[in-house]
């Protein structure tokens, strides 16, 4: 199943500046990840319109957002960088690391694209 993320978020990669990690660990948050804290937590819909925007499965959409949120608390938590898949600057030789995540990227407004009926499909 495809997903459906569109839009640019313009900043891809955050570390601390002051880091008690001495070995620069990095915690890769996946585009997809993004997305759904995007659309639950940001635009505040409920889990099955964040599905139906980005064309997955309710239990996708929790297994993402429970997954997403672990990984920005063990960036916070331990002092670790936090990056998005799809870093143009680590595509470009900027970074650190390399990836091979292909560049997604996020919506403006979901709420737009949602049916108005959802009992309808």
């Amino acid at each position: 199943m495809n997903r459906s993320i569109e839009g640019v978020p313009s900043a891809r990669c955050y570390a601390p500046q002051c880091s008690p990690n001495k070995h620069e660990e990095i915690v890769s948050l996946l585009p997809e990840e993004l997305a759904v804290l995007d659309l639950i937590d940001l635009q505040g819909l409920e889990q099955e319109q964040a599905a139906t925007v980005l064309g997955v499965s309710r239990k996708t959409i929790w297994r993402d957002i429970h997954e997403a949120r672990r990984k920005i608390t063990d960036a916070l938590i331990h002092g670790k960088a936090l990056e998005i898949g799809g870093c143009l600057r680590r595509q470009k030789g900027i970074c650190r690391r390399a990836s091979g995540i292909d560049n997604i990227s996020l919506t403006g407004s979901a709420v737009d694209q949602l049916p108005d009926d959802p009992g309808a499909e």
